[in-house]
């Protein structure tokens, strides 16, 4: 082989060990980039959550006074509040706020039954702030699930698949809440 040939191989394979390192690069920065969108959009799911939670309390308390008969619900949210503070994983967080929120619902299903509690300005504006907090989360819930597609479909595809697992990047968890808790929270006013 003569060495102009031999220049020209040598070229041919720098310049596909080059596309090849750049391919890969520019891969590992996309996978790196929706991990990231998926963690960010856990954490609006998060604050919202914690919104929600803390509203939780303050309608426990002013519903207390209409408690006499049902001191059951209010047990009820608050402990499938502390049940849904301290869930781990994404799947277990989501089966915890669809117990609080059928507890909510059967809250303000009791309210109806107290005239008073539901014309107070303090009942209305809480049950009001946790149904801005709920269209917040949905909101929340659909960009993280979204970003969590794009990762997974990133991360399944070939060769993508090839430089996740060199990587060890891992498909993302969907937020699910079933669709019994999907129902916002509403008083008849």
């Amino acid at each position: 082989m003569s060495g102009g040939k031999f220049l020209i191989y040598l070229w041919i394979a720098i310049g596909v060990a080059v596309l090849g390192l750049g391919w890969l690069l520019l891969t590992y920065n996309r996978l790196v980039r929706l991990r990231n969108f998926v963690s960010e959009g856990w954490s609006g799911i998060d604050v919202q959550l914690r919104r929600r939670h803390d509203l939780v309390p303050n309608l426990v308390q002013v519903a207390e006074a209409y408690r006499i008969h049902e001191a059951n619900v209010l047990t009820r949210i608050t402990q499938t509040r502390a049940e849904s503070e301290h869930a781990g994983g994404v799947a277990k967080i989501g089966e915890a706020e669809s117990k609080l929120q059928r507890a909510l619902v059967e809250l303000f299903a009791v309210a109806e039954n107290y005239p008073d509690l539901k014309a107070s300005d303090v009942y209305l504006n809480l049950q009001k702030d946790l149904t801005t907090v709920e269209d917040e989360l949905q909101m929340a819930r659909r960009y993280y699930n979204g970003t969590v597609r794009n990762l997974n479909t990133s991360v399944q595809i070939f060769p993508n698949s090839m430089v996740a697992g060199w990587f060890r990047f891992r498909e993302a968890e969907f937020f699910q809440i079933d669709e019994q808790a999907r129902q916002v929270p509403q008083v008849e006013g």
